[in-house]
């Protein structure tokens, strides 16, 4: 599983025109499943994303995680991080769960962060999104779990 997270002022999804999903600041993560995640990376990445210490402290330096400031986090599925850009021009998706999988798993990780840390939202599995975000810094990172 990926998860490549933006510390954000302010981060919201639209599907066909309406927003269905928005936080002030906090984390934007977009998140791809793998063939072979499981439930237990969905649980060890909802774990990791709400603790991950990316906002300022008194001193400026990065020792804060969403809990520490009350910010929120945004969820929203995205394949392509999964994609095989290893040569060519064109990206290979063998290397991103399927539908059926991907679902399964980034609900059960969208679940589990959302009993982790209350202000959490997400993204519509499977929609043609527009996410509108103000990354702060900017500042972005890469989780990943299982064995790549």
């Amino acid at each position: 599983m990926i998860a490549l997270l933006q510390r954000v002022s302010s981060a919201g999804v639209e599907v066909r025109g309406e927003t269905v999903a928005e936080i002030g600041e906090g984390i934007l993560a977009f998140v791809a499943v793998q063939p072979g995640d499981t439930k237990a990376d969905a649980e060890k990445m909802a774990a990791r994303i709400p603790g991950y210490r990316i906002f300022n402290d008194d001193q400026g330096q990065m020792n804060r995680c969403i809990a520490d400031i009350n910010g929120g986090l945004l969820l929203v599925p995205q394949f392509t991080l999964a994609a095989d850009t290893r040569k060519g021009t064109r990206p290979g998706f063998s290397t991103a769960a399927g539908p059926r999988l991907a679902e399964e798993i980034f609900t059960h990780l969208a679940d589990c962060a959302a009993r982790r840390h209350a202000n959490t939202a997400r993204g519509h599995f499977g929609a043609d999104m527009r996410v509108h975000l103000v990354n702060e810094g900017p500042a972005t990172f890469v989780l990943q779990t299982g064995r790549r």
